[in-house]
């Protein structure tokens, strides 16, 4: 028996005691894995320093270092996002529609777990305990499966969050982490249909695409994330400044930080060596098209994969362009349909950005970082999805639940 069949009988197991869980056990659940993750914090950072080290002597990028790195703060800052979870309605049982036939016959649209559902991803051990207790919290249980740079961590994350089920009346077979580290494991999850409901990848662009490409279990993808960032001509200064300094340098190594910069080519006359210059200032390397040598000669010729590129580190391609149609053909063309902003006071502009740019969100003056389930109260997110079914944005309680009918009669026949 694998790995994945014998933990996968475990939570199908769970699972149905979990449909079953009232709000009340289910709430002690997160408030039971935040309290017991912030007691187990020198553990787990004693785990991560491991993998930390690991992935230093094999020369890992910094970003990926970001990526993986927990810190004291990191892990409170984890726990109050499950603690959040709390005070969010529970989905399940709510009555999403009824209505009565003429025969009077009444039919619900009652919301449901979804069951067990598996989670692929990457050097992020948040998305351990994020995917864990959002999971739970619908009353499903979840197959973790992270990668091998972040099996210590993962390890002391999942130890310390079943140790917190067990004082509660969750199953703590409800969290199962996959600890076999070749890709078989992942292929194996893919063809689990007998035990996983949902399969959620999250990571880099090869192994979303993989997962998407080869697996017979329904998938959600969260995308990778090229995030433009179009500077229209009445955009004001300041405002541009803060938000693409956010976007770009507040946390590169995630999928809703800015990848490319467009802007217009009126505002790039008064304005764009100024930004430019403060962007390299805070160790940006900046990749341009030609017309921006003109503003900042320093830059790096920009090819056809800078367009393209999620750089996830301190880099981002700019463009100048002669107007909102022309950033609009490049954004479609290039948009892995994330997060796309537009900075402009005029609203005419600013609605037609909001109505024809194709993403999961869309923002006007705003940061493209505010695209996180936590900024849009959805509490810990389990990924952020860049397709059209069935969820789409960042993924909350609602997003990883079904549905099913019920239907009440008195003897009803056809």
């Amino acid at each position: 028996m694998s790995e994945i069949t014998e933990k996968g009988a475990k939570l199908n197991e769970a699972s149905r005691v979990l449909a079953l869980a009232s709000t009340e056990d289910k709430n002690a659940a997160p408030a039971a894995i935040a309290e017991e993750l912030e007691a187990s914090s020198a553990e787990i950072l004693k785990a991560n320093a491991i993998d930390m080290e690991n992935g230093r002597q094999k020369g890992i990028s910094a970003s990926l270092a970001d990526r993986l790195a927990l810190t004291d703060k990191r892990i409170a800052d984890i726990a109050d996002a499950v603690r959040e979870l709390i005070a969010l309605p529970d989905p399940i049982g709510e009555v999403m529609d009824a209505w009565t036939r003429p025969n009077g016959m009444k039919i619900e649209k009652i919301r449901v777990p979804m069951g067990v559902i598996g989670m692929i991803y990457e050097a992020r051990p948040n998305v351990t305990v994020d995917a864990a207790a959002i999971v739970l919290k619908t009353g499903s249980a979840v197959m973790l499966r992270g990668s091998s740079s972040a099996i210590n961590s993962n390890r002391a994350l999942v130890a310390a969050m079943r140790r917190a089920l067990s004082r509660t009346k969750i199953p703590e077979e409800a969290i199962q982490l996959i600890e076999e580290a070749s890709h078989e494991s992942v292929k194996e999850m893919q063809h689990a249909g007998d035990y996983l409901d949902l399969l959620i990848p999250r990571g880099g662009a090869s192994l979303i695409s993989s997962v998407v490409e080869n697996s017979s279990v329904p998938v959600i993808a969260t995308g990778v994330g090229n995030c433009h960032i179009y500077i229209d001509e009445t955009a004001d200064y300041e405002m541009a400044e803060n938000i693409v300094i956010n976007a770009k340098t507040q946390r590169p190594s995630v999928c809703n930080a800015a990848e490319t910069l467009l802007v217009h080519k009126a505002w790039a006359e008064k304005h764009l060596t100024r930004l430019l210059n403060v962007l390299s200032g805070r160790g940006v390397v900046i990749h341009a098209s030609p017309e921006v040598n003109a503003f900042f000669p320093g830059a790096l010729p920009a090819g056809e994969d800078d367009w393209a590129n999620e750089y996830l580190d301190l880099a981002i391609a700019v463009k100048t362009v002669a107007g909102l149609d022309e950033a609009l053909a490049h954004i479609a063309r290039y948009s892995t349909k994330h997060t796309e902003t537009i900075i402009t006071e005029d609203k005419a502009n600013a609605e037609m950005f909001l109505r024809a740019v194709d993403a999961a969100v869309v923002n006007h003056n705003v940061s493209s970082r505010m695209t996180d389930g936590g900024v849009f109260g959805f509490g810990a997110e389990i990924g952020i999805s860049t397709q059209k079914l069935h969820a789409r944005g960042p993924m909350g309680l609602k997003e990883i639940t079904s549905y099913k009918y019920r239907v009440t009669g008195n003897g009803q026949i056809r």
